[in-house]
């Protein structure tokens, strides 16, 4: 798959099939798309060609307003697409200054004029253009001006999987792990760098990865334990995760740290990579450090188990 930051540099391709969106998380409705995409970029020898924004809209138009988690960061989407054979990605720089785009200078411009757009899939309820102003009816309507094909995943398609991007992120919110993984069609994960903590983990027999989840808008799920997979170096190790602020210890800030079973060596300044299978419990505070090391016994002979 080949990424272009931005239109300058995306050349000609052969028949292009095209979509839009943001397209956080990739889940199954996103990939309901991404499979007609290609199915018909295939019927027709064509190449497929997904055109998201960055930053996402909504954090540049209301940065104050909405206090938005996003399901993937550029990166985990960009991995996703790429998993699932999309040959062209581009990322358009969303500002204030793109966002005053009309619809129509939008499909003129971008879809038309830059991307030559053979045929473009939409689902039912996708918008685009200033204040969303455009629609598959007007897109329908201009037709045979725009000079291109165009196709609808239709709202009975899209209904049926009942899956979207703001219910995965309740779900998750609340510890549903279960419920946003179904909707996602994986685990949900987390990637992050391995720092030094306070080592207390390494004192009471549970040494810890310290995970720092570089990016302030990716979603981090309800506080508490988790039976998770753990990668590192390509290699996955069960193991079990806690979300919180460690009130055992006085935390003061929420940490994301992770026991990997079966695994010794040293893991600083390693990327690692968190797939989230179970919630098992929420945080808690133990009177001292016996009692959650006690607790963290039951939790791994759970994780364990689930796992």
């Amino acid at each position: 798959m080949k990424i272009y930051e931005g239109l300058q540099d995306f050349g000609t391709v052969t028949n292009p099939v095209v979509t839009s969106g943001t397209f956080d998380g990739v889940h199954l409705g996103h990939q309901k798309i991404l499979l007609r995409l290609k199915e018909i970029a295939k019927a027709i020898g064509g190449e497929t060609v997904l055109l998201t924004f960055w930053p996402h809209p909504r954090l540049v138009l209301y940065p104050t307003e909405h206090n938005l988690r996003l399901l993937s960061t550029f990166e985990e989407k960009a991995k996703l697409l790429r998993d699932f054979g999309i040959n062209h990605l581009i990322s358009i720089p969303f500002t204030k200054e793109f966002s005053q785009l009309s619809s129509r200078e939008f499909i003129k411009e971008v879809i038309v004029k830059k991307i030559g757009t053979k045929k473009l899939v939409i689902g039912y309820d996708h918008r685009f253009g200033k204040n969303r102003e455009g629609s598959f009816d007007y897109l329908q309507e201009n037709s045979s001006e725009f000079g291109f094909e165009l196709e609808e995943i239709s709202r009975q398609d899209v209904d049926a999987i009942g899956v979207s991007s703001t219910k995965i992120r309740r779900a998750l919110e609340t510890g549903d792990v279960h419920t946003a993984n179904q909707y996602l069609g994986r685990p949900y994960e987390l990637n992050g760098l391995v720092i030094k903590g306070q080592q207390i983990g390494r004192s009471i027999g549970f040494p810890t990865a310290n995970i720092h989840i570089p990016n302030d808008y990716k979603l981090i799920p309800k506080d508490g334990v988790y039976a998770v997979r753990a990668m590192v170096s390509g290699q996955v190790y069960n193991a079990m995760l806690n979300i919180g602020n460690r009130p055992t210890v006085d935390g003061s800030k929420k940490t994301v740290e992770a026991h990997l079973f079966d695994f010794s060596g040293d893991l600083y300044d390693q990327q690692i990579t968190i797939y989230l299978e179970f919630y098992l419990r929420e945080e808690r505070k133990f009177e001292n450090l016996a009692g959650l090391k006690a607790q963290l016994l039951i939790d791994q002979e759970e994780a364990k188990s689930r796992l």
